[in-house]
């Protein structure tokens, strides 16, 4: 046999007292690391709360810019139709009803793309507004972890 089995295997002796106190420190962190945690989620919770609330405002405004826009489009289309109408009424001959059409559907066509590059710059301003809070929230978040 080695001298090694021989001997008697000591095992540490535990002191209660220390192992109360590494106990309690281990829960006292474990504690803390939890407030942390839900702080942290609750600041998350918050700032993506108020990302929606901003993102819904912004939407509502947006749509009301866009119907006041759309509005103002259709009473010009109707108030250059009309005029039209009233010009042709007037006409005292064929050929000045042909100038008059003339006129009138490049007038109208010089009008439809204006209003669409209107629609369209409005419409791309819209889409960055609205989506800037949840854009902002994210990139917010993405640096908090990246912090962490």
């Amino acid at each position: 046999m080695s001298k090694t089995a021989d001997k008697p295997t000591e095992f540490p002796t535990i002191d209660p007292g220390k192992a109360t106190d590494q106990l309690r420190a281990v829960a006292e962190k474990g504690v803390e690391q939890s407030k942390e945690a839900l702080a942290k989620f609750q600041s998350g919770a918050e700032d993506a709360r108020k990302a929606i609330e901003s993102t819904a405002e912004t939407a509502k405004s947006v749509g009301s810019e866009l119907s006041l826009k759309m509005i103002g489009a259709l009473r010009a289309n109707a108030e250059a139709d009309f005029s039209h109408v009233e010009a042709l009424v007037r006409a005292k001959s064929l050929p000045e009803v042909f100038e008059l059409q003339t006129t009138f559907l490049s007038k109208r066509v010089e009008m439809g793309v204006e209003q669409a590059k209107e629609f369209q710059e409005l419409t791309t301003k819209a889409a960055t507004d609205v989506s800037k809070p949840v854009k902002d929230a994210f990139e917010k978040v993405l640096k908090d972890l990246k912090a962490a």
